[in-house]
């Protein structure tokens, strides 16, 4: 959410996303469009799974995928949340939720990169709207 002002101008000014647009669907994005915290979810969920020695089986990693997912849709962006998120995605597959541990030491940088993945995904989501109204607008006025 930090990011959302700089992320809006750039989105502005240099992919030439129409200001309309921008302040729609990037804040939009920012509340439920959080892919870089699923994904992150989903690979510590595994990486703890193979540190305790626990192999997943597919209907496991399924329910990682979907909880991780709603859980991201949920997350508040502020930096840190998703070691929260990931304590109910480990307990939906019976992982001690001690394992986050391994990571919180290296959890900021995640974090950043977290961050980066999402504000990006919003960016070209942006860019594809603008796309898609600009198209519909040229025929409007044909």
């Amino acid at each position: 959410n930090a990011t959302l002002p700089v992320s809006m101008e750039t989105a502005q000014r240099n992919l030439k996303v129409p200001e309309q647009i921008s302040s729609f669907v990037q804040p939009l994005g920012a509340t439920i469009n959080m892919d870089g915290t699923a994904i992150m979810q989903g690979v510590a969920t595994i990486f703890i799974a193979q540190v305790y020695g626990v192999d997943l089986t597919f209907t496991q990693i399924l329910v990682v995928i979907l909880t991780a997912v709603l859980a991201s849709v949920g997350t508040a962006g502020v930096p840190g949340v998703g070691l929260i998120m990931l304590a109910m995605v480990l307990t939906a597959v019976g992982l001690p939720a001690e394992g986050i541990g391994l990571i919180i030491g290296i959890d900021r940088l995640l974090d950043m990169t977290r961050t980066a993945v999402n504000i990006t995904g919003d960016a070209a989501c942006a860019v594809y709207v603008a796309e898609s109204e600009k198209k519909h607008m040229d025929q409007t006025t044909a």
